[in-house]
């Protein structure tokens, strides 16, 4: 039955191949470089830097003027499909009103955009930066999502939604905002999702302030194909008028997944389904139907072996959901081969659960890395599949990622990109030195992963095994977080569900041992305890030393000593500043009250952003280990007093004990 879910995955796979690929792409931040690297196309009044994009100017302390009749536009510098495909995105945006200014205007879009050509030169306020007066009414093939702040004669309110093709006084859609409770204009972080059916074609938006859930503001039939290009080229606009405004997105993700057309016409309308059933569905079927009897001699063999084998099936056809990004499969044969019949001069390292070999394959020559997983078990089973139905559906550039699997017999095998590097682990306390610059550069990219775990990557995911030994470096030692073994997906608010406690001891939150529940929380306790190890240059050897060292930073930071603890190997080759801004940002992350813990969205702007207010600390460590029954999803960033600790946890080395 294993086999049957794969081949429906993948001939599902081989025929959008055909087509056009995914369209995937996230941006958790944006530097001074998103605009120049050729990652954006920034056009307009577009800066970039302090982790957001400015789409219109921010309020300049130095200039009193007010900018006013300002237009800017980004784009991502590569097409997308727009239909036939189901598209989703996410992107976090801020709207300010100006301290000095009588009022504010007009607002910002997200845009499906026929070309990536600049907004039209005439398109500043109410037109938003999509239309001018010579393109209104029909030149331009595009959709936009409108989010005005500005009360027109043709607008319901000064807070609304809408969506507009090619005409911005007749909007095709609207609806108030005041209802749902967001006021665009708050200055608040807010979330905005949208999500296109290709196959319903049905746009379904959803919104709400950063860390409550999202509501639905607006669901409206479209037909895309009537609307836009096949291929277009996604961003935003905004526009200001007479009085100025602050625009900015914070964040962006971005899927779009092909979904099949019928041979017989190109255009894709509902009548298309049938026609896709008949040609594509029920071929496939039938083939389930010859493979099915196929196997049925084998079934009754191992009657028992099945059913258990059965579980496994039940889990892996959740990955059919994301057949359009399922990674390759491979035969065992091919991955014997490619790693030499699994010898020791290939091997790379042994896990809980298996081994990772180094392997070439050919047609052309490519590195791959081979994780065999030991099948004895249901928990090295269970470990395989959690490894294909979470990291196989992830895109991030911090990420390992997962090109293929292969499933014969009792051979499960996962094949990963190749890391030159190997582990963080073998350059905390080692001989090899990593600089400075490169120590920052892998904690930045560890805390970007998280965050897309945490909050950009649709389900949110949380790792629950996060410590060097699962950093992976490659040839330029940029981190890429792996090994997926433990990670769940969220259910709800409250948590991951778990019944088993998991992880490692010495990186496992406090509260984790009470309640057996992994959180983003608890993810973010562990990247407190690598980000000590990784500027301590200290290896972490047991619960004991970890908290050891977190006591002996702590002490030299309550003596403003924070610099001693830095690894001596480094010579004091380091920025001053940058060092005790990172040390910081570890401590906060090693609160062990959960609720006190930043978020890796704000870890990830301190670091990114030198002005970035940083966390308050306590002069001494907090010692009290909470159990918090309040939801996971606090927006508390400072520290302060809570009643009902379960335990008192003791100091355990002072600095001079450990200052070697």
């Amino acid at each position: 039955m294993l086999m049957l879910v794969f081949f429906s995955v993948f001939i599902n796979q081989a025929f959008l191949s055909s087509s056009i690929d995914t369209s995937t792409f996230s941006f958790s931040t944006f530097t001074t470089e998103s605009c120049s690297n050729g990652n954006l196309l920034c056009m307009g009044s577009v800066t970039a830097g302090n982790g957001y994009l400015s789409i219109t100017p921010e309020p300049q302390q130095s200039n009193s003027s007010l900018p006013s009749n300002k237009i800017g536009r980004v784009l991502y510098p590569h097409p997308v499909l727009a239909w036939p495909a189901i598209i989703t995105t996410t992107f976090t945006i801020r709207i300010s009103r100006f301290p000095n200014s009588s009022g504010a205007g007009d607002g910002m879009t997200f845009i499906f955009a026929q070309d990536n050509n600049p907004s039209p030169p005439g398109s500043f306020g109410s037109y938003l930066g999509l239309l001018d007066r010579s393109t209104q009414g029909g030149v331009v093939q595009q959709l936009a999502v409108e989010l005005d702040t500005f009360m027109n004669e043709f607008d319901p309110d000064d807070n609304h939604i809408g969506l507009d093709t090619t005409s911005i006084t007749n909007s095709v859609a609207t609806g108030s905002l005041y209802n749902a409770g967001i006021d665009l204009k708050s200055g608040r972080d807010i979330k905005v999702k949208i999500d296109y059916d290709g196959w319903s074609n049905q746009l379904l938006i959803s919104m709400g302030y950063t860390g409550n859930r999202l509501v639905r503001v607006l669901n409206h039939s479209i037909i895309m194909s009537d609307t836009v290009p096949s291929s277009v080229y996604v961003g935003f606009t905004a526009s200001t008028g007479p009085l100025p405004e602050s625009h900015q997105v914070l964040s962006w993700m971005f899927t779009s997944v092909p979904i099949p057309l019928s041979p017989v016409t190109k255009e894709f309308k509902k009548d298309d389904k049938i026609k896709t059933v008949l040609i594509i569905v029920i071929p496939v079927l039938m083939g389930l139907f010859i493979a099915l009897v196929s196997l049925l001699p084998l079934i009754r063999r191992s009657q028992k072996k099945e059913n258990h084998r059965n579980k496994i099936n039940a889990d892996i056809e959740n990955l059919s959901r994301t057949a359009a990004n399922a990674p390759k499969m491979f035969t065992y044969k091919q991955l014997s081969k490619a790693t030499r019949n699994f010898s020791r001069e290939n091997l790379l390292g042994r896990g809980g659960f298996g081994s990772v070999y180094k392997a070439i394959i050919s047609d052309p020559p490519v590195t791959i890395a081979v994780k065999r997983i030991s099948a004895t078990s249901r928990q090295g089973e269970r470990e395989y599949l959690a490894e294909i139905c979470t990291i196989g559906r992830l895109r991030h550039r911090n990420i390992v990622k997962l090109l293929g699997w292969s499933h014969e017999g009792e051979h499960l095998l996962l094949v990963y990109e190749y890391m030159q590097n190997g582990s963080l682990d073998r350059f905390i306390g080692a001989k090899d030195v990593l600089e400075w610059k490169t120590r920052y550069n892998i904690l930045t990219g560890l805390a970007s992963a998280l965050l897309y775990l945490h909050e950009e990557c649709g389900n949110p995911v949380v790792h629950r095994d996060v410590k060097p030994n699962n950093v992976m470096l490659d040839s330029k030692f940029h981190a890429h977080l792996g090994d997926f073994g433990l990670a769940r997906l969220l259910q709800n608010e409250e948590g991951a569900v778990t019944t088993i406690l998991a992880g490692t001891p010495g990186y496992l939150a406090p509260e984790v041992g009470f309640t057996g529940k992994a959180t983003p929380e608890s993810d973010v306790y562990s990247f407190g305890m690598v980000v000590l190890e990784v500027v301590c240059g200290r290896r972490s050897k047991g619960v004991m030393e970890e908290n050891s060292l977190v006591d002996y930073v702590w002490n030299l930071n309550a003596r403003n000593a924070l610099l001693e603890c830095v690894d001596r190997l480094l010579e004091n080759k380091f920025n001053d500043e940058q060092v005790k801004r990172t040390l910081i940002v570890g401590l906060a992350c090693l609160h062990p009250d959960c609720l006190f813990r930043p978020k890796m969205r704000k870890v990830v702007h301190i670091l990114l952003n030198p002005n970035e207010p940083l966390i308050e600390l306590p002069e001494m460590r907090p010692s009290a280990v909470y159990v918090s029954v309040s939801s996971s999803t606090s927006n508390t960033t400072d520290f302060g007093t809570r009643s009902a600790p379960l335990f008192i946890q003791p100091s355990i080395a002072s600095s001079e004990e450990l200052s070697v």
